[in-house]
């Protein structure tokens, strides 16, 4: 079997809802790959979070890759910033936010998917721009 190699230009990316100040760029999960953990690069908008939220079963793990933020989970936040790892466990309450003056990017991977590629495809499609794909592609 050979392997799956995507680019950029490959990720289907979504807002959940209009007001959403982040995205979700899906890059490997269920429908694009036929893999159980779902994998995208989340893009917070200056002053961007995400609504707290939580997951019954899965692990969900955040690896940034540009900006600087906060994480939050259970009433506790964290600063984290490039290069910093974040694991948040199953059933803890929590969100990220973007505190820089430009866009926080993260990597982020949920296992298993419980619904979570199902929820960023039901939102609206959008594109990455020219900022993103800076980021995003290897130099």
């Amino acid at each position: 079997m050979m392997p799956v190699v995507k680019t950029p230009k490959d990720y289907q990316v979504y807002r959940i809802s209009p007001d959403a100040t982040n995205r979700l760029a899906i890059v490997f999960d269920r429908a694009s790959a036929n893999v159980s953990p779902t994998v995208c690069v989340e893009i917070f908008d200056v002053g961007g979070k995400q609504p707290p939220n939580q997951h019954q079963w899965a692990v969900e793990m955040f690896f940034i890759l540009k900006g600087e933020g906060l994480a939050h989970c259970d009433g506790k936040a964290v600063p984290i910033q490039a290069g910093d790892s974040l694991l948040v466990p199953p059933a803890g309450i929590h969100f990220i936010e973007n505190i820089s003056s430009g866009r926080l990017y993260t990597l982020c991977i949920m296992v298993p998917n419980e619904h979570f590629a199902e929820l960023i495809r039901s939102g609206i499609e959008v594109e990455l721009d020219e900022e993103d794909l800076a980021v995003l592609h290897r130099t």
